[in-house]
């Protein structure tokens, strides 16, 4: 196991289609199927909840970190942290980070979880698991959405 989970996709849109979906939390919400309750804004925290089938007891939250235009966004949370039962406050955060590169026939959308060695290590495994086949997903997810709700600027 590593620290971190990276991924990388092309998206055949311009980068300033794929930081809207990114970035505007009503589109965010769309492919990562989450129902924030605000737009997002650095250093304040954003909440909202699952509705992904399975999770929808679940409060989505991740304190944003950095909003650079069309380049970065990036955001901590607790990776996981799914069981109601357990208090996961205490924990350090993952960094979510995001950044985007014109390319010749679209956009490359990269992503970086780092900071699993801070996870508690009874569900380090587990949560590196979960959110590495997440990441797959979730790449997709943004394509998918990206490719479906037009392309244009």
């Amino acid at each position: 196991m590593s620290d971190r989970i990276e991924k990388e996709i092309e998206i055949p849109a311009s980068v300033s289609r794929v930081w809207r979906a990114l970035t505007d939390h009503r589109e965010f919400g769309a492919w990562f199927r989450v129902d924030l309750e605000a737009p997002f804004e650095v250093g304040r925290t954003a909440r909202g909840r699952i509705t992904h089938p399975g999770y929808e007891h679940v409060i989505w939250q991740a304190r944003i970190e950095t909003i650079e235009p069309e380049h970065t966004f990036a955001f901590s949370w607790r990776p996981y942290a799914v069981d109601p039962a357990i208090d996961y406050a205490d924990e350090p955060m993952t960094r979510v980070e995001f950044t985007l590169q014109p390319t010749a026939t679209g956009t490359r959308l990269r992503l970086v979880e780092s900071g699993f060695d801070g996870v508690p290590e009874w569900r380090r495994a587990e949560a590196f698991r979960m959110n590495d086949n997440g990441w797959t997903q979730q790449m997709q997810n943004v394509r998918q959405h990206v490719e479906s709700n037009g392309h244009g600027t």
